[in-house]
């Protein structure tokens, strides 16, 4: 086998989180056709069939799934290196990992994390997958079940739900349809409980945030949680709280690392954000419609 560069892995890092070429140019900076021909060089190289290619995207075979731990593992062996030789080594860096929605609440309350002359820097990591913060992928993540398994530790967020949105510039409301994410891409829930409806889908896309661009445009009805349609004037709740899809969010972090200073201050602060805001997570505060 021939040598393969740690270049050639990012990339492949990058298309096996995103699940397909267009996620993984967009993180990356380069070209869809660069990156499917990387893709193929890599294989020739390692002589496995790492993605199973299809128009839904690039889905991981087994073989894959097995580079991709050893990525990771390769990635969290780096990181000590990567993070010496960086210019913010007297400044740790927080990596918090959320979901697209979550992510977008907590950038909000942004002032609440930070603070003017933290000696760290927080970094937000917006993802749908369940990244692995047992080799410190990342050192915090937001979850909806607490750690199961390894050296992990968990914290109880809060409790958050869901309810059916649309825009509030719609001249008949009665007459939209659904805007749903597509089978391919959809993971949380909330996604799948749309799918699992059988109701009328005007327009279908692959992420969380264009579900929500589009019901804010008027394409449809859309499931959210209720911390962000809530929040939004331009929305309004199209029917109740879907109460099946009611869940607990935890912090998940490393048990090694949580008594850190710069990582309990982090843990401290988000407790503290999510406690002001229980209401507002729980649907209790909606703006009237």
């Amino acid at each position: 086998m021939k040598n393969i560069g740690w270049e050639d892995l990012q990339v492949f890092f990058h298309v096996a989180q995103t699940g397909g070429l267009s996620g993984a140019a967009r993180e990356l900076g380069l070209s869809a056709a660069t990156i499917g021909r990387r893709m193929l060089a890599l294989e020739q190289k390692t002589g496995m069939t790492l993605f199973a290619r299809s128009q839904s995207g690039y889905a991981l075979t087994p073989e894959g799934t097995a580079l991709l731990h050893r990525v990771r593992a390769m990635q969290a062996a780096a990181r000590p290196v990567e993070q010496l030789l960086s210019p913010e080594a007297n400044r740790p860096v927080v990596r918090l990992s959320a979901g697209t929605a979550t992510a977008h609440f907590l950038a909000g309350e942004f002032r609440e994390l930070t603070r003017p002359g933290d000696p760290f820097v927080l970094n937000f990591v917006t993802t749908e997958a369940v990244l692995d913060i047992a080799h410190r992928e990342v050192d915090l993540g937001i979850r909806n079940r607490p750690a199961e398994a390894g050296n992990l530790a968990s914290l109880k967020l809060g409790t958050l739900r869901f309810a059916p949105y649309r825009s509030r510039s719609v001249p008949r409301p009665d007459l939209l349809e659904w805007v749903s994410m597509d089978e391919a891409h959809a993971r949380h829930p909330a996604a799948r409980w749309l799918l699992d409806e059988d109701v009328p889908v005007s327009v279908w896309a692959n992420t969380v945030a264009t579900v929500q661009e589009l019901v804010r445009a008027g394409a449809g009805i859309g499931v959210m949680p209720c911390m962000i349609g809530d929040r939004d004037p331009s929305l309004a709740r199209a029917g109740d709280l879907i109460e099946a899809l009611t869940e607990t969010q935890y912090l998940v972090m490393h048990d090694d690392d949580r008594h850190q200073p710069h990582l309990r201050s982090v843990i401290s602060r988000l407790s503290a954000v999510y406690a002001a805001h229980a209401g507002l997570l729980a649907g209790d505060r909606p703006l009237r419609n």
